[in-house]
């Protein structure tokens, strides 16, 4: 029975992990109609872990959930130091290669994350200046 963390390093799990993840749009879709239905995400949810349990029986919906999210959080960062390599107009040689061994298996996630409203410090409305101006 392998440990928890080795699942992440496993060249045979994390493949088809992955590809069963990729299969199941409403698990990492936005735009996917059943991305907020909770129902047909459990069951998306409980389809992965069966194949999770394979290789650590003790494995539970939250441990899934964490495992996505880690590998989603990898993901990101890896892009975004891609990215950010890409823009700041380095030479070819200088762009940042990902160390993650499943990166390019994980492109499907690419602009997949949903931004978070923006809060704005300014009140809705800004006082009038022309009632300022006929008090002077």
């Amino acid at each position: 029975m392998k440990k928890k963390m080795d699942l992440l390093n496993d060249q045979n799990f994390i493949p088809i992990f992955i590809d069963m993840y990729r299969e199941l749009p409403c698990l990492w879709q936005v735009k996917h109609p059943f991305y907020k239905n909770k129902t047909k995400r459990k069951a998306a949810l409980d389809q992965l872990l069966e194949f999770v349990k394979l290789g650590i029986p003790t494995a539970d919906i939250p441990y899934l959930k964490a495992l996505i999210g880690g590998m989603r959080s990898t993901y990101n960062r890896e892009r975004k130091m891609v990215q950010d390599s890409k823009r700041s107009g380095a030479a070819a040689d200088d762009i940042y290669v990902p160390r993650l061994w499943y990166y390019d298996r994980l492109h499907f996630l690419a602009g997949q994350t949903e931004p978070r409203p923006a809060l704005s410090s300014l009140p809705s409305r800004l006082p009038s200046t022309s009632a300022e101006a006929s008090h002077v």
